[in-house]
């Protein structure tokens, strides 16, 4: 019988989530711990830079007038570029302005947790004995797998009703996977349309993409545009994904293409 593969895990509680990071095989052990120190040290400062919570973050700074935009951390400016194309991407289904100042809460998570991800964990991925290397982020992953390796992350996509039951189960090998939705935090998203909460039934919104910052903005667009629009997929790109509703109804699509609709089952 052939002995799967060992899995090195760190955890960290950062940007208020639990954040671990996996090496899948033999690395060794120092550019481990070098790799995943840097990766939570990086997530780390784009706490301090985008957090809501903290009075000294960039963010809050520059909503009280403290700080120019131009004056603080240039991943400041960049998100806020990122933001505006998102914003136009969906058709304003995201944006970071929706209570009249700059808040890019819905979009520096997946942002920093993939930047710091390619920096430190893709590298990890082509180091000897690594066969392949992930991050997960409160449930939003970003994965990488040696080029050559007989390995693929098997992601389950959990039914929001009841979650010791899996609806899914994603294939990736190198890619991202973002959930958003209602199930877990109720109606925290704001629909920018209306300035009222997203009430559209989406219990569960799961978005598979290269990159977990394009993820997770369709995520987001997914549970505000509500479970019966789906007309905003062809403008997601390559993407896949899955909808599930709060009677239980599934929708799912690739590419941009409808590909299954699926009754209540409970």
């Amino acid at each position: 019988m052939t002995r799967a593969p060992r899995r090195h895990v760190e955890v960290a509680q950062i940007m208020g989530t639990a954040v671990s990071v996996h090496a899948v095989g033999d690395p060794d052990r120092a550019v481990f711990e070098r790799a995943t120190a840097a990766c939570f040290d990086e997530l780390r400062e784009a706490d301090r830079v985008f957090s809501p919570y903290r009075d000294d973050s960039d963010i809050l700074r520059i909503a009280r007038g403290e700080l120019a935009m131009r004056d603080a951390s240039p991943w400041v400016a960049e998100v806020a570029e990122a933001c505006a194309q998102a914003e136009s991407d969906t058709g304003g289904l995201f944006t970071a302005w929706w209570s009249g100042v700059f808040d890019p809460t819905g979009y520096v998570k997946g942002w920093a947790v993939e930047r710091a991800a390619r920096r430190h964990l893709a590298p990890l991925a082509d180091s000897p004995g690594v066969i392949a290397a992930g991050i997960n982020a409160g449930g939003d992953l970003q994965l990488f797998t040696a080029p050559g390796a007989d390995w693929t992350w098997n992601v389950a996509v959990v039914d929001p009703a009841d979650r010791s039951r899996v609806l899914a189960t994603v294939p990736v090998r190198d890619g991202a996977v973002a959930t958003s939705g209602t199930a877990e935090r109720g109606t925290h998203l704001v629909d920018p349309r209306s300035g009222h909460p997203a009430v559209g039934g989406v219990a569960s919104a799961t978005v598979v993409a290269a990159g977990l910052a394009h993820a997770d903005v369709w995520a987001t667009a997914a549970v505000v545009a509500g479970f019966d629009d789906l007309g905003w997929i062809p403008r997601a790109g390559p993407t896949a994904g899955i909808l599930v509703a709060g009677d239980g109804r599934v929708r799912r699509w690739l590419d941009g293409v409808e590909i299954e609709a699926v009754a209540a089952t409970w």
